[in-house]
């Protein structure tokens, strides 16, 4: 079932690394070489993007690390209609802190997806932006215990502080964060996102590789 247009005003923010070889995918280089690990990265990019934009939510924001004035950052700004934003903080959650307290100052909410996770549909993304219509956050959680997507109605600065990112703990702290603060939260289905050969394999078996990479 297709998730009900939200009522408020919404906005996707799409974080990004820029696509250098040996700085992006490290964990498949030893699979792919430096250049394709970094190829994928592209693709992968690319795809959030197209599912951003596809949601139709609102304006699509690309967060740029670390800085905005690579050329692919350029050719998908122009390409896809985007604003880019660099992303600003030492460390993944003041940077995601950043990002929300930038979209809800404007009045709206925020959807922020990475760009691993090529199960990720537009209708995920329209399903967050109604959850935040009753509740304070959504999130979809990663299968290797991390998320995919975080989308919240106000700020809650308490969700990016003292998280170990990039490891299994980061659904789980996330979790008991909300509910120690009080918080109403969504929990959406969970997704996988592609950083290690078992994913890579993965996405050749289930037919989804040539999609990221076309």
């Amino acid at each position: 079932m297709t998730a009900a247009r939200p009522r408020r005003g919404v906005r996707v923010a799409v974080f990004a690394k820029a696509p250098v070889p040996g700085q992006v995918k490290t964990r498949l280089s030893l699979l792919l070489g430096a250049d394709g690990a970094a190829a994928l990265h592209t693709g992968l990019v690319r795809r959030a993007l197209a599912t951003a934009v596809a949601s139709r939510l609102g304006p699509v924001e690309l967060w740029c690390t670390p800085d905005e004035t690579h050329p692919f950052f350029e050719r998908c700004a122009a390409e896809y209609g985007l604003v880019l934003q660099r992303q600003v903080g030492e460390e993944l959650g003041a940077r995601m802190r950043s990002a929300f307290e930038h979209g809800l100052a404007a009045g709206d909410g925020v959807v922020l997806i990475g760009s691993d996770c090529p199960v990720l549909e537009p209708g995920d993304l329209r399903a967050a932006a109604t959850a935040i219509e009753s509740h304070v956050a959504a999130l979809a959680p990663a299968e290797d215990g991390g998320y995919v997507l975080v989308a919240l109605s106000r700020a809650v600065p308490e969700l990016f502080s003292d998280i170990a990112w990039g490891t299994a703990e980061v659904m789980g702290r996330t979790r008991n964060r909300l509910a120690q603060l009080g918080i109403a939260w969504k929990e959406l289905p969970m997704r996988w996102d592609v950083d290690r050969p078992e994913d890579y394999a993965r996405l050749q078996r289930e037919g989804l590789l040539a999609g990221v990479m076309s």
